[in-house]
């Protein structure tokens, strides 16, 4: 059985990518604000659910290329503007951009390709991939595991035992837009998708379904739909 047999129907969720234009969504897809939740010290911890955004009903278009005037929906900026939302990112994934670590009791997997820095995997004093050395201890094996779930674009995922299917946490079919807080105040991040809803570019290629993927609403990344963390150096507003 392959890992599509085992996710959840999505029914007629779906996000199409316009060429050069926004993300269209439809099937009554929930909008909802996340912020980033840091600690004394600046360091991603988890994501706290700030509301609902109200949608047009079954079917709304969200910005792709940064400069619409209604953030995060899309005002049609994007043709004004001459934008080239030209897609690079991969539909499925690659065992060239996956890096595994083993620990005592945890496997990690690392995809590079859907990174895009969000911080989750690092504290002040250390970082995942030594507390994965170490998680034979139980509170260091809770600790990765929670960095791994909270980490949005899905780049990291684990195993408990070799060869089991990856631990997903269990979210909702919704797409957030994001706030992160940065050591300068909080800036956009990306949309983040979750649930496994199929998403489509524009010359109708699908991704490979993903409970967790963020997509980039700047503009500015060099892995189009993906985030690349390139709004950080823009300063998105």
């Amino acid at each position: 059985m392959s890992d599509a047999d085992n996710q959840p129907s999505t029914g007629k969720k779906r996000i199409t990518i316009e060429k050069n234009g926004p993300y269209r969504v439809r099937g009554n897809v929930p909008l909802v604000h996340k912020t980033q939740v840091v600690s004394e010290f600046g360091e991603p911890l988890t994501w706290k659910k700030d509301g609902e955004l109200e949608t047009e009903a079954e079917e709304y278009r969200l910005c792709r290329c940064g400069q619409s005037g209604r953030k995060p929906f899309c005002d049609d900026t994007h043709r004004k503007i001459g934008f080239d939302g030209t897609e690079r990112a991969k539909t499925e994934g690659s065992s060239d951009s996956q890096m595994t670590f083993r620990g005592a009791r945890l496997i990690v997997k690392n995809d590079l390709s859907l990174c895009m820095n969000s911080g989750f995997c690092k504290l002040r004093d250390t970082d995942l991939f030594e507390i994965i050395a170490a998680s034979d201890d139980t509170h260091k094996r809770s600790l990765a595991i929670a960095m791994i779930e909270h980490c949005p674009s899905g780049a990291l995922t684990y195993q408990i035992e070799e060869g089991e299917l990856d631990i997903e946490p269990d979210l909702p079919q919704q797409i957030a837009d994001t706030t992160e807080i940065t050591s300068t105040g909080p800036i956009r991040g990306p949309l983040w998708v979750t649930g496994h809803i199929p998403i489509e570019r524009s010359d109708g290629q699908p991704f490979a379904p993903r409970n967790r993927v963020t997509l980039c609403n700047c503009g500015l990344s060099n892995n189009k739909p993906l985030c690349d963390g390139a709004h950080r150096n823009a300063g998105q507003q």
